[in-house]
Protein backbone atom coordinates (compact mmCIF):
# COMPACT_ATOMS: atom_id res chain seq x y z
CA UNK A 1 0.00 0.00 0.00
CA UNK A 2 1.60 3.12 -1.00
CA UNK A 3 1.43 6.19 1.09
CA UNK A 4 -0.70 9.11 0.50
CA UNK A 5 -0.10 12.57 2.05
CA UNK A 6 -3.79 13.55 2.42
CA UNK A 7 -5.09 16.37 5.32
CA UNK A 8 -5.79 15.76 8.77
CA UNK A 9 -8.73 18.33 9.19
CA UNK A 10 -7.71 18.80 13.37
CA UNK A 11 -4.76 19.78 12.60
CA UNK A 12 -5.78 22.48 9.99
CA UNK A 13 -5.27 26.05 11.67
CA UNK A 14 -9.24 27.07 10.50
CA UNK A 15 -10.23 24.01 12.60
CA UNK A 16 -11.95 25.10 15.72
CA UNK A 17 -9.83 24.98 18.61
CA UNK A 18 -12.35 23.63 21.09
CA UNK A 19 -13.53 21.03 18.40
CA UNK A 20 -9.46 19.96 18.69
CA UNK A 21 -8.97 19.90 22.27
CA UNK A 22 -11.93 17.42 22.14
CA UNK A 23 -10.48 15.78 19.43
CA UNK A 24 -7.08 15.50 21.10
CA UNK A 25 -8.64 14.38 24.35
CA UNK A 26 -10.49 11.38 22.64
CA UNK A 27 -7.27 10.39 21.65
CA UNK A 28 -5.30 10.63 24.98
CA UNK A 29 -8.23 8.81 26.40
CA UNK A 30 -8.00 5.79 24.21
CA UNK A 31 -4.36 5.57 24.46
CA UNK A 32 -4.16 5.59 27.88
CA UNK A 33 -7.19 3.20 28.28
CA UNK A 34 -5.70 0.82 25.50
CA UNK A 35 -2.31 1.23 27.35
CA UNK A 36 -0.81 1.08 23.51
CA UNK A 37 2.72 2.39 24.08
CA UNK A 38 3.61 0.09 26.99
CA UNK A 39 5.85 -2.71 25.25
CA UNK A 40 8.45 0.27 24.00
CA UNK A 41 8.62 1.84 27.80
CA UNK A 42 12.28 -0.80 27.71
CA UNK A 43 13.08 0.30 24.43
CA UNK A 44 12.43 3.97 25.25
CA UNK A 45 14.43 3.85 28.63
CA UNK A 46 17.55 2.02 27.04
CA UNK A 47 17.25 5.19 24.62
CA UNK A 48 17.33 7.78 26.73
CA UNK A 49 19.99 6.35 29.22
CA UNK A 50 22.13 6.12 25.61
CA UNK A 51 22.03 9.69 24.98
CA UNK A 52 22.86 11.04 28.60
CA UNK A 53 19.51 12.72 28.34
CA UNK A 54 18.59 14.47 31.59
CA UNK A 55 15.14 15.32 30.25
CA UNK A 56 12.14 14.23 27.75
CA UNK A 57 10.38 17.12 25.52
CA UNK A 58 7.29 15.17 24.15
CA UNK A 59 6.58 17.23 20.20
CA UNK A 60 2.87 17.15 19.00
CA UNK A 61 1.39 15.68 22.26
CA UNK A 62 -2.09 16.70 21.53
CA UNK A 63 -3.97 16.42 25.09
CA UNK A 64 -0.86 14.57 26.28
CA UNK A 65 -0.57 11.49 24.56
CA UNK A 66 0.04 8.00 26.33
CA UNK A 67 2.54 9.94 28.75
CA UNK A 68 0.44 9.28 32.00
CA UNK A 69 0.61 5.48 31.77
CA UNK A 70 3.68 5.63 29.80
CA UNK A 71 5.86 7.82 32.80
CA UNK A 72 4.83 5.22 35.57
CA UNK A 73 5.83 2.44 33.52
CA UNK A 74 9.70 4.22 33.43
CA UNK A 75 9.12 5.15 36.77
CA UNK A 76 8.53 1.22 37.88
CA UNK A 77 11.72 0.22 35.59
CA UNK A 78 13.83 2.56 37.80
CA UNK A 79 15.53 2.49 40.95
CA UNK A 80 13.69 4.29 43.57
CA UNK A 81 16.50 6.20 44.78
CA UNK A 82 16.79 7.55 41.30
CA UNK A 83 15.49 10.72 40.81
CA UNK A 84 12.50 10.47 37.84
CA UNK A 85 13.55 11.95 34.26
CA UNK A 86 11.17 15.14 33.95
CA UNK A 87 8.98 15.23 30.86
CA UNK A 88 7.31 18.68 29.54
CA UNK A 89 4.33 18.02 26.85
CA UNK A 90 4.55 20.70 23.90
CA UNK A 91 2.31 21.25 21.08
CA UNK A 92 2.01 23.68 17.99
CA UNK A 93 -1.47 24.23 19.34
CA UNK A 94 -1.10 23.40 23.15
CA UNK A 95 -4.14 22.15 24.88
CA UNK A 96 -3.30 23.55 28.33
CA UNK A 97 -6.12 22.76 30.16
CA UNK A 98 -5.36 18.65 29.70
CA UNK A 99 -1.72 19.56 30.45
CA UNK A 100 -2.40 21.63 33.17
CA UNK A 101 -5.15 18.04 33.98
CA UNK A 102 -2.21 15.34 33.30
CA UNK A 103 0.45 17.75 35.70
CA UNK A 104 -1.79 17.08 38.74
CA UNK A 105 -2.82 13.92 37.94
CA UNK A 106 1.34 13.10 37.69
CA UNK A 107 2.24 15.27 41.05
CA UNK A 108 4.26 17.48 38.48
CA UNK A 109 6.40 15.21 37.41
CA UNK A 110 5.04 15.95 33.69
CA UNK A 111 5.21 19.54 32.82
CA UNK A 112 4.24 21.34 29.99
CA UNK A 113 5.32 24.06 28.00
CA UNK A 114 2.43 27.03 27.41
CA UNK A 115 3.93 28.46 24.09
CA UNK A 116 3.34 26.81 20.77
CA UNK A 117 6.31 24.76 19.58
CA UNK A 118 6.83 23.57 15.99
CA UNK A 119 8.28 20.15 15.93
CA UNK A 120 11.02 21.85 12.58
CA UNK A 121 12.55 24.28 14.84
CA UNK A 122 12.00 23.69 18.85
CA UNK A 123 13.10 26.85 21.08
CA UNK A 124 16.82 25.82 22.20
CA UNK A 125 15.91 25.91 25.88
CA UNK A 126 13.93 23.00 25.58
CA UNK A 127 16.81 20.44 26.19
CA UNK A 128 16.41 16.96 26.09
CA UNK A 129 15.32 13.59 24.55
CA UNK A 130 12.61 14.55 21.97
CA UNK A 131 9.77 12.28 21.54
CA UNK A 132 6.92 12.03 19.09
CA UNK A 133 4.06 9.61 19.69
CA UNK A 134 1.19 9.05 16.45
CA UNK A 135 2.11 12.24 14.94
CA UNK A 136 5.20 12.19 12.63
CA UNK A 137 3.28 10.89 10.16
CA UNK A 138 1.40 14.22 10.18
CA UNK A 139 4.43 15.68 7.66
CA UNK A 140 5.64 15.61 4.52
CA UNK A 141 8.91 13.67 3.88
CA UNK A 142 10.48 17.40 3.62
CA UNK A 143 9.04 18.74 6.65
CA UNK A 144 9.85 15.40 8.29
CA UNK A 145 13.37 16.03 7.39
CA UNK A 146 13.48 19.30 9.02
CA UNK A 147 12.08 17.56 11.86
CA UNK A 148 15.34 15.49 12.21
CA UNK A 149 17.62 17.88 10.73
CA UNK A 150 16.93 20.59 14.42
CA UNK A 151 17.14 17.88 16.49
CA UNK A 152 20.60 16.94 14.68
CA UNK A 153 21.49 20.47 14.73
CA UNK A 154 20.49 20.96 18.25
CA UNK A 155 22.59 17.80 19.33
CA UNK A 156 19.21 16.14 20.79
CA UNK A 157 18.55 12.47 20.63
CA UNK A 158 14.88 12.00 19.13
CA UNK A 159 12.75 8.82 19.36
CA UNK A 160 9.49 8.81 16.70
CA UNK A 161 7.21 6.06 17.58
CA UNK A 162 3.47 5.44 15.70
CA UNK A 163 0.73 2.30 15.93
CA UNK A 164 -0.59 3.67 12.97
CA UNK A 165 0.45 1.56 9.76
CA UNK A 166 -0.75 1.51 6.27
CA UNK A 167 -2.37 -1.86 6.49
CA UNK A 168 -6.26 -2.98 6.30
CA UNK A 169 -6.26 -4.08 10.06
CA UNK A 170 -5.09 -0.72 11.16
CA UNK A 171 -8.03 0.92 9.04
CA UNK A 172 -10.19 -1.40 10.25
CA UNK A 173 -9.44 -0.70 13.81
CA UNK A 174 -9.72 3.14 13.17
CA UNK A 175 -13.49 2.51 12.19
CA UNK A 176 -14.02 0.48 15.84
CA UNK A 177 -12.34 3.04 17.42
CA UNK A 178 -15.03 5.58 15.94
CA UNK A 179 -17.68 2.99 17.26
CA UNK A 180 -16.09 2.63 20.30
CA UNK A 181 -16.82 6.86 21.53
CA UNK A 182 -19.94 6.20 21.35
CA UNK A 183 -19.84 4.06 24.30
CA UNK A 184 -17.03 5.22 26.08
CA UNK A 185 -17.24 8.98 25.93
CA UNK A 186 -19.25 9.94 28.82
CA UNK A 187 -16.43 8.47 30.74
CA UNK A 188 -13.80 10.50 29.08
CA UNK A 189 -12.67 13.78 31.59
CA UNK A 190 -13.67 16.08 32.10
CA UNK A 191 -16.61 15.82 31.32
CA UNK A 192 -18.27 18.68 29.19
CA UNK A 193 -21.73 18.37 27.69
CA UNK A 194 -20.17 20.21 24.38
CA UNK A 195 -18.33 16.52 23.81
CA UNK A 196 -21.69 14.99 24.45
CA UNK A 197 -23.76 17.11 22.02
CA UNK A 198 -20.85 16.97 19.30
CA UNK A 199 -21.07 12.68 19.78
CA UNK A 200 -24.41 11.94 19.67
CA UNK A 201 -26.38 14.98 18.43
CA UNK A 202 -24.11 15.37 15.99
CA UNK A 203 -21.31 13.38 15.78
CA UNK A 204 -18.74 15.72 14.44
CA UNK A 205 -16.35 13.84 17.01
CA UNK A 206 -16.57 10.56 15.67
CA UNK A 207 -16.26 11.69 12.15
CA UNK A 208 -13.46 13.40 12.30
CA UNK A 209 -11.56 10.63 14.03
CA UNK A 210 -12.53 8.11 11.81
CA UNK A 211 -11.50 10.26 8.93
CA UNK A 212 -8.30 11.61 10.29
CA UNK A 213 -7.94 7.92 12.17
CA UNK A 214 -7.91 6.33 7.89
CA UNK A 215 -5.91 9.28 6.66
CA UNK A 216 -3.13 8.69 9.85
CA UNK A 217 -2.79 5.11 8.59
CA UNK A 218 -2.35 6.16 4.77
CA UNK A 219 0.28 8.67 5.35
CA UNK A 220 1.98 6.95 8.13
CA UNK A 221 6.05 5.65 7.30
CA UNK A 222 7.16 2.34 7.45
CA UNK A 223 10.75 1.91 8.80
CA UNK A 224 12.82 1.66 4.98
CA UNK A 225 10.93 5.05 4.82
CA UNK A 226 12.21 6.83 7.68
CA UNK A 227 15.59 5.15 7.47
CA UNK A 228 15.80 6.97 3.45
CA UNK A 229 15.03 10.30 5.37
CA UNK A 230 17.30 9.97 8.32
CA UNK A 231 19.58 8.85 5.61
CA UNK A 232 19.52 12.46 3.73
CA UNK A 233 20.29 14.36 6.67
CA UNK A 234 23.94 16.48 8.08
CA UNK A 235 24.40 13.98 10.71
CA UNK A 236 27.67 12.03 10.50
CA UNK A 237 28.42 11.30 13.81
CA UNK A 238 24.78 10.33 14.62
CA UNK A 239 23.58 6.36 15.11
CA UNK A 240 19.88 5.77 13.86
CA UNK A 241 17.97 2.76 14.56
CA UNK A 242 14.27 2.17 12.98
CA UNK A 243 12.31 -1.00 12.72
CA UNK A 244 8.89 -2.39 13.95
CA UNK A 245 8.45 -3.41 17.21
CA UNK A 246 5.98 -6.41 17.46
CA UNK A 247 5.47 -7.11 21.07
CA UNK A 248 2.48 -9.39 22.60
CA UNK A 249 -0.16 -10.79 19.99
CA UNK A 250 -2.62 -8.48 22.13
CA UNK A 251 -0.52 -5.48 21.31
CA UNK A 252 -0.77 -3.35 18.32
CA UNK A 253 2.83 -3.23 16.19
CA UNK A 254 4.84 -0.17 16.90
CA UNK A 255 6.83 1.37 14.12
CA UNK A 256 10.04 3.47 15.75
CA UNK A 257 12.70 5.63 14.22
CA UNK A 258 15.52 6.41 17.56
CA UNK A 259 18.62 8.67 16.91
CA UNK A 260 21.09 10.14 18.77
CA UNK A 261 24.72 11.83 18.69
CA UNK A 262 27.73 8.83 18.68
CA UNK A 263 29.16 11.07 21.46
CA UNK A 264 26.11 12.42 22.66
CA UNK A 265 26.29 15.47 24.68
CA UNK A 266 24.71 15.78 28.16
CA UNK A 267 21.33 18.11 28.54
CA UNK A 268 18.81 19.45 31.41
CA UNK A 269 15.65 21.03 31.96
CA UNK A 270 13.33 21.33 34.50
CA UNK A 271 9.69 20.26 33.85
CA UNK A 272 7.39 23.04 34.35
Amino acid sequence: MRRFHLIELHEQPWFPSFLRDEITGALQFGLSRANAYAPIAAMLERAVNSSRSQAIVDLCSGAGGPWLNLAQKLRSQQPTDVPAIPIRLTDKYPNLGAFAALSATSKNHIGSYAQPVDAKCVPRELAGFRTMFTSFHHFAPDEARAILQDAVDARQSIGIFEITRRAPSAIGFMLLWSIFLFICTPWIRPFRWSRIFCTYVIPIIPAVLLFDGVVSCLRTYRPPELRAIAEKLNASDYTWDSGVYYGTRQRMPITYLIGFPTTPVASAVAAA
